[in-house]
């Protein structure tokens, strides 16, 4: 009985191997099926999927205005509070307070790119974006202002 078993575990990984080798031979056969991207060499024409996550941007229009409202859903999104967001309040010309962005803090080195930030913002002010490359001396320079200098909170968005 025991040299039944090691005679057909040792049919079974023959034949394992042999499968794998097929594979890997219609591969090496046909070559229109190229998989790997040959990166950094490829950089101009490297082609990342929709859904890939890099960092997290706040989008600005042509006239410097966001759609981010200060509400810190993504804030309280975030599992490991990768953003921070200081608010402010403005006067109106009705002599009314309104909530203001002040700063949007965000720190790379402790985001996980899980995406939850993005999925909780109600005006869709921040987004996912495809960069990856973040390599910098210290750590310092991972901690990014994603607001612009002087931005304002674009009309219409509440």
């Amino acid at each position: 009985m025991f040299i039944k078993e090691y005679f057909k575990d040792i049919f079974s990984a023959i034949k394992s191997l042999l499968v794998g080798m097929r594979r890997t031979g219609y591969y090496f056969t046909h070559h229109k099926e190229i998989i790997t991207q040959q990166y950094p060499d490829n950089r101009l024409e490297l082609n990342l999927p929709e859904r890939f996550r890099g960092e997290v941007v706040m989008t600005h229009d042509e006239v410097n205005e966001h759609a981010c409202t200060g509400c810190s859903a993504c804030e309280l999104a975030c599992p490991n509070g990768t953003i921070k967001i200081i608010n402010k309040f403005d006067i109106s010309p009705e002599g009314k307070k309104k909530k203001a962005i002040d700063t949007f803090v965000y720190h790379l080195e402790l985001c996980t790119m899980c995406g939850l930030c993005v999925e909780a913002c109600p005006t869709d002010a921040i987004k996912m974006a495809n960069t990856f490359e973040h390599s910098v001396y210290t750590r310092g320079q991972l901690t990014k202002q994603l607001n612009k200098p002087d931005s304002k909170l674009r009309a219409g968005v509440e």
